[in-house]
């Protein structure tokens, strides 16, 4: 089963972790939920506590296929400035595997200059944040090994995008159906 590692901090929206999370175990994917705080309960934007499944420090991403960042304020801003966090983007990047951002967290990729050249989308008013990409008003967005969403009304779209992407449309296809996704 491919591995894919989603990334909390403090301040994470909650819409776009948790349905990005559920349409990815419906597509039958290895997900691991990583708390970039230091401790397991992490605090969304409005509030919600999520008990992430490992912690940074002590997780082996070596296997992985995918990295997911989800957006929300001030978690991209916290995803941003994990030094170790940016250090593993560059490293997938390196050896082309996959990465997702949704809404604000965009920037932490735009920021590492992994948005070059590339089609990218971003909450509105975070198009600035984007370094080197072409701004697209999409909902969902793939250019070559990254996957960029707008915000939390795409969060279902972006989750089928990632299952498409590493299992095939077919799959993507059947989850989309299974939750009634007219498409």
């Amino acid at each position: 089963m491919k591995k894919v590692f989603i990334f909390l901090a403090e301040g994470f929206e909650e819409t776009e972790a948790v349905a990005t999370i559920d349409v990815m175990l419906r597509g039958e994917l290895d997900v691991t939920t990583v708390s970039v705080t230091g401790k397991s309960l992490v605090t969304g934007a409005h509030g919600v506590v999520v008990n992430a499944q490992a912690l940074f420090e002590n997780t082996d991403f070596s296997k992985g296929e995918m990295l997911v960042l989800p957006g929300g304020m001030p978690g991209a801003s916290n995803l941003n400035v994990h030094e170790g966090l940016k250090k593993l983007l560059l490293q997938y990047a390196k050896e082309e595997k996959k990465l997702a951002a949704i809404c604000a967290a965009p920037l932490v990729l735009g920021g590492l200059d992994l948005l070059q050249g590339k089609k990218a989308t971003a909450y509105p008013g975070f198009e600035s944040t984007l370094k080197g990409a072409e701004y697209v008003t999409a909902g969902v967005v793939k250019d070559g090994n990254i996957i960029t969403g707008k915000g939390p009304g795409y969060a279902l779209d972006f989750g089928l995008a990632i299952v498409a992407e590493l299992q095939g449309a077919t799959k993507a296809k059947a989850v989309a159906e299974g939750l009634l996704l007219e498409k």
